[in-house]
């Protein structure tokens, strides 16, 4: 393949100079909406798929597909930020409306189970732009000096630091081999055909037990007993991953993968919180909090000389006399949106740290009516895992620092 050239999702060769050739479902599309008439039922989905497989840069090997979730917070992002930045009312109106679509955006992409890049490049994209805002018009009026802005430089590494330690295993538990598959869907089958026979029953473990090591060379399978988990507390049978799920395990239906005291798949860092990366979540979220709380307040005593950041976030008389205030002005208010909602997010995190209920845990209970709401519905306490605020704390920071023990129990 040439640079422009690449292989399409139909297996064709294809070149970016026909990007606009050649899709029958756009000029049916077109056709219909001309006519008046509706389009079939799978024609917008189909558009989407071929216009998302075409959007590519050319490379070195071929043109490289870029992920169209990953464009939108690159060019829309500033553009409304600047808009907002001419008048009060434009601000108010576009910082009002953007929770919305983020809101919109959210529940489309959760109801069809799917996952994107877009928040993740929206806050990343952020951060840096929110950045480059404050170097360029806030720190060259004089009033942010060399030791804040390294304050501040430092919280955004620290934070960028463990997002990247969030982003990676949260705690899947392995994928079966075909081979190991294969012998897990025929193991309910042996087991009808010898039961009721000890002798019949010990000898299918020994089989599968010597199938295992066989395949990979050492029986591989997580071990039904922890010293961290309760007596009593039965295991599921995950028939996606053909495996059993330990204690507080669960499966996300987005990363099609069973994780470790799953507590939520964060679409933030497009990742599971589990329980190899649910510290670096909580680090990750606080040193956020911090830095975006110390870079409002900073632009808000350069913006609003005199005043409280509290009361120059609300009132700020000289916020729209140029548009460099303006624009920092709007930005501010774009952070204090945001730092608001991963407040929110923090707040929640740290009241179930502190009961030792996981958000999985709290939505199940909440199904099923067997928790019990606390601080107002902030916290849905279970019961099942609570033993203390200390030891709760304790149990959290221990996370991961022990590798599960290991079993050809569960194989069987």
């Amino acid at each position: 393949l040439c640079c422009c050239e690449y292989v399409d999702r139909r297996g064709e060769r294809n070149h970016l100079a026909e990007c606009c050739c050649d899709c029958q479902d756009l000029d049916e599309g077109c056709e219909r909406w001309l006519t008046g008439k509706s389009l079939s039922p799978g024609t917008l989905e189909r558009i989407v798929d071929t216009v998302a497989d075409r959007v590519r840069v050319p490379w070195f090997a071929g043109a490289v597909k870029i992920n169209i979730s990953l464009v939108p917070p690159l060019v829309l992002l500033p553009v409304l930020l600047h808009v907002a930045a001419l008048h009060f009312l434009l601000g108010l109106l576009i910082l009002t409306s953007l929770p919305v679509v983020m809101l919109w955006y959210y529940y489309l992409t959760h109801k069809r189970k799917e996952r994107t890049l877009f928040f993740l490049s929206l806050g990343l994209f952020s951060l840096g732009y929110m950045y480059y805002v404050f170097l360029q018009e806030v720190v060259p009026r004089g009033r942010v000096g060399y030791s804040q802005v390294v304050a501040l430089t430092c919280g955004l590494i620290l934070m960028l630091a463990a997002l990247s330690r969030a982003k990676k295993d949260p705690g899947y538990l392995p994928i079966l081999s075909s081979n190991k598959r294969a012998l897990h869907q025929g193991l309910p089958e042996c087991r009808k055909s010898v039961k009721g026979s000890s002798n019949g029953l010990h000898s299918v473990t020994t089989s599968v037990a010597a199938s295992s090591r066989a395949v990979n060379g050492e029986a591989k399978g997580y071990s039904r007993t922890s010293a961290e988990e309760p007596e009593g507390v039965k295991k599921d049978w995950c028939t996606k991953c053909q495996l059993v799920k330990p204690a507080r395990a669960g499966h996300c239906r987005l990363c099609g993968r069973c994780v470790r005291r799953l507590d939520h798949h964060c679409v933030w860092i497009n990742s599971c919180v589990g329980e190899q990366n649910h510290q670096a979540f909580i680090l990750a979220l606080s040193f956020f909090m911090l830095t975006a709380v110390y870079g409002i307040t900073l632009t808000l005593h350069t913006i609003c000389r005199g005043r409280t950041p509290f009361v120059a976030l609300f009132y700020c008389p000289g916020a729209y006399s140029d548009y460099s205030s303006a624009l920092s002005f709007t930005c501010v208010w774009y952070c204090a949106i945001v730092t608001a909602g991963m407040g929110y997010i923090l707040l929640i995190q740290l009241l179930n740290i502190s009961y030792n209920v996981t958000e999985r845990e709290a939505r199940l209970a909440l199904r099923d009516n067997t928790g019990r709401r606390l601080l107002g519905g902030l916290v849905i306490d279970t019961g099942q895992y609570n033993r203390g605020f200390l030891c709760n704390w304790g149990h959290f920071l221990s996370l991961g620092s022990s590798p599960p023990q290991r079993s050809a129990e569960d194989i069987v």
